[in-house]
C-alpha cells in the first residue's frame, strides 16, 4: 500500500483512531504561542539578570500579580487532586473520561506556579535555601515541601499518559511500565490529595495569622485559622469546572466533541455542592470578621475598602455574583443542563476564587496599618505581565502537544463517531 499523502506528516504519532489538523496549521498555532512565550522569556531573563527592581514590586508590595496568579492557578488546578480522589479512591467511574485532562492541567498549573516562584524568589541561586535552611516556624515551609512533592506526584501521574503514546507503547518495557503505574495510581491519588489539601490550607493559614493585616486576620480552630479550611474548600469548589472550561475551549478550537455532556454536568454538580459548603463557611467567616475581628483590631468595616480598585464591590461580587449565582445554577438540574447558564456559572465560579486570591494578596497589603500610612495603589508593569504570559503560553504548549500526540481523551473516537452519525 502506498503512502497516503493527504494525511499530516506526523500522523503516525497520533493516538489510535484520532484525526488531527495539518502539521502546517498546528505549526502556525505553536508559532503564535511560541511568540508569546519568547516575550515572557525575555521578561524572565530581565528579572533574573537585574533583580525584582525591574518589576512593580517594592518593599510595600512584596506580593503582587505573580502571587495572585500563582494562588489562582494552584486553586484552579485543584481539579487534579480532587478529581483523582473521586475517581480512584471513591471509585466514581464516569470520571475516567476526564481524569487524564485533569492530570495535565494540574501538572501545568503546579509546574507553572513553581516557575513563577523561581522568579519571585529574587535570587535564584538561593532558591534551594527553602529546602536546606527551612524556617520551621513558617507555614510557607510546609507549602514549599508540599507543592514540590505534589508536583512530583503529578509527574508520576503524567508519565503513564506519555508512555501510552502510540509509538512508545509498542516498546514492551514501556508498555508494562505504563500498565504497572496505572495499577498504583490509587496510591498516588491518595498521596496527592493529602499533599494538596495541606498546602492549599497552609497558603490560606499564612494570611490568617497576619496580626498586622486586619483585612485577612482570622481566629482559629485549634491551631488553624479559618482561612486554612476556606482555601481548601474554595479550591475544590472551582477546580472541577475549570477543567470543564478547558475541555470546552479545546472542543471549540478543534471542532470535535471530547467530553460528553453527562461528564460535564457531573463535574458541575460536584463543584456546585462544594461551592455551597464553601459559601456557608465563607458567609459565617465574613460575619465573624466584620463584627468581632475588626472591632478588636480597632477598625470599622468601611475602613477596609478604598475607592474602586479596593472597593466593596469586590466582596459583594465574590459572595453573590460569583458565589450564590453559580451555586444555584450548578445545583439546579434544569439550569445546570442549559449550556449557556452552565458555562456562565463555571466562569463566575472561577472568577470568584480569583477575586478572593487577589484581595487576600494585594488589598491586604495596600491597606494602611500604621497612623502615618495611606492606601497604596499597586500596578504591575510589563515584566510581571510578561512573566505571567510565559506561564500561560507554557500551559498552552504542553496542552496542545499532549492533545495532539497523547491519548488524553480515550473516548474521543466514539464520541465523534456518534456525532457524525
Amino acid at each position: 500500500m502506498g503512502k497516503n499523502y493527504s494525511l499530516p506528516a506526523d500522523h503516525e504519532l497520533f493516538p489510535e483512531g484520532a484525526s488531527r489538523c495539518s502539521l502546517t496549521k498546528f505549526s502556525i498555532w505553536m508559532g503564535l504561542v511560541g511568540a508569546v512565550a519568547l516575550w515572557g522569556l525575555y521578561a524572565a531573563f530581565r528579572v533574573l539578570a537585574e533583580g525584582l527592581g525591574v518589576t512593580g514590586l517594592d518593599d510595600y508590595f512584596g506580593f503582587g500579580l505573580w502571587i495572585t496568579f500563582d494562588l489562582a492557578v494552584i486553586a484552579l488546578g485543584a481539579g487534579a487532586f480532587f478529581t483523582g480522589l473521586l475517581r480512584y479512591i471513591l471509585n466514581i467511574d464516569p470520571l475516567k473520561n476526564i481524569i487524564n485532562l485533569t492530570v495535565i492541567i494540574g501538572f501545568i498549573c503546579y509546574s507553572g506556579a513553581m516557575l513563577i516562584l523561581v522568579l519571585d524568589v529574587g535570587q535564584p541561586i538561593r532558591a534551594w535555601f527553602g529546602y536546606w535552611h527551612a524556617n520551621v516556624h513558617s507555614m510557607l515551609t510546609e507549602v514549599i515541601f508540599c507543592i514540590t512533592c505534589y508536583l512530583i506526584v503529578l509527574i508520576i501521574e503524567y508519565v503513564p499518559l506519555v508512555l501510552e503514546q502510540k509509538q512508545l507503547n509498542k516498546i514492551p518495557v514501556l508498555h508494562h511500565l505504563a500498565h504497572n503505574l496505572h495499577v498504583w495510581m490509587p496510591l498516588f491519588a491518595g498521596i496527592g490529595a493529602f499533599l494538596s489539601t495541606f498546602h492549599q490550607g497552609s497558603l490560606g493559614g499564612m494570611y490568617g495569622v497576619l496580626f498586622g493585616r486586619p483585612y485577612v486576620l482570622r481566629d482559629g480552630f485549634f491551631i488553624w485559622p479559618w482561612t486554612f479550611f476556606l482555601f481548601v474548600i474554595s479550591a475544590v469548589a472551582s477546580g472541577p469546572v475549570f477543567t470543564v472550561l478547558i475541555a470546552t475551549l479545546m472542543e471549540k478550537a478543534t471542532g470535535k466533541k471530547l467530553v460528553s455532556w453527562e461528564i460535564k454536568s457531573l463535574m458541575g454538580k460536584i463543584a456546585g455542592a462544594m461551592l455551597l459548603v464553601y459559601l456557608v463557611f465563607k458567609f459565617a467567616d465574613t460575619y465573624a470578621w466584620a463584627v468581632d475581628v475588626l472591632p478588636r483590631s480597632g477598625l470599622t468595616f468601611d475602613q477596609n475598602f478604598y475607592q474602586t480598585i479596593y472597593g466593596k464591590w469586590l466582596l459583594w461580587s465574590e459572595l453573590f455574583l460569583c458565589g450564590i449565582v453559580p451555586c444555584v445554577i450548578l445545583l439546579t438540574p434544569k439550569l445546570r443542563n442549559t449550556p449557556a447558564l452552565f458555562y456562565s456559572a463555571a466562569l463566575l465560579d472561577c472568577a470568584g476564587i480569583t477575586i478572593n486570591r487577589y484581595v487576600f494578596t494585594v488589598q491586604a497589603l495596600a491597606m494602611p496599618v500604621m497612623p502615618f500610612d495611606s492606601w497604596e495603589i499597586y500596578a504591575p508593569n510589563w515584566a510581571e505581565w510578561g512573566a505571567t504570559a510565559l506561564v500561560v503560553a507554557y500551559g498552552a504548549i504542553i496542552l496542545s502537544l499532549s492533545y495532539r500526540y497523547l491519548p488524553v481523551f480515550p473516548q474521543e473516537r466514539a464520541l465523534n463517531a456518534t456525532k457524525s452519525s
